[in-house]
């Protein structure tokens, strides 16, 4: 399959959902926390695929796109420690971490493979 647009790609289609899967588990968070950790999680959550998304839409170098795709994984691996903060803080157990968890694993090696092959072509 041909990849026309990062809409094609399985790891921004896969960050999208995670990105829902965030905001799903934020929505109890306490109110006092929105302008903190819910922020946070939130904001880096959605940096990941829309990185994917402009690293991919702009016409430039190879190494331009493997930034975003750095980047990206930058804003993954923030997502994934917010996260694991509200498990230690109770706002969420392991247990309904678990799922976005693992995705964020499965992404995150999406992401490593992506931009070794952007680097390699």
């Amino acid at each position: 399959m041909k990849i026309e647009s990062h809409r094609d790609l399985i790891v921004w289609q896969k960050s999208m959902d995670m990105v829902v899967q965030i905001y799903q588990l934020t929505s109890n968070f306490p109110s006092t926390e929105i302008y903190r950790i819910t922020s946070q999680i939130t904001r880096a959550a959605i940096s990941f695929p829309a990185n994917i998304a402009e690293g991919h839409g702009r016409s430039s170098s190879k190494n331009d796109y493997a930034h975003f795709l750095s980047i990206s994984k930058g804003s993954l691996m923030e997502t994934e420690t917010f996260l694991m903060l509200a498990v230690r803080l109770n706002y969420l157990t392991l247990a309904q971490a678990n799922p976005t968890l693992s995705l964020i694993t499965e992404i995150s090696k999406m992401l490593t493979t992506l931009r070794h092959r952007v680097l390699k072509s």
